[in-house]
């Protein structure tokens, strides 16, 4: 049996349950210009203003779970991705997105 991910917060990681695995999300360097390209948004900070005025759209939280998959380590594709099943449906999913992109920009805590 394999053992469960383990789950670093302070490095920007978050579980999600997709298809009974549990998956490590990560929002790293390739995986942010590809959620950049997936949304062609124009800054990230307006993904970041978009969700926490909660004008979020389904899009935005797909391109944000697969670009942390991928940053994860995840080898699946968008196709797969949209076949799954999310514990927890489309508020989990939310959720976790919401929270990958707060731990992505959180400024590390402690003495400078």
């Amino acid at each position: 049996m394999t053992p469960e991910p383990v789950i670093n917060p302070h490095a920007g990681e978050v579980a999600l349950v997709i298809d009974g695995q549990r998956q490590v999300l990560k929002l790293t360097l390739g995986a942010l210009a590809e959620l950049e390209a997936a949304l062609a948004a124009d800054s990230l900070v307006a993904l970041v203003e978009r969700f926490e005025a909660g004008r979020y759209s389904a899009r935005d939280v797909a391109a944000l779970i697969m670009a942390g998959l991928r940053g994860g380590g995840w080898r699946g594709d968008a196709g797969a991705l949209m076949a799954a099943d999310i514990q927890g449906g489309p508020v989990a999913a939310a959720q976790a997105a919401a929270l990958l992109l707060a731990r992505a920009f959180a400024l590390p805590q402690g003495p400078a």
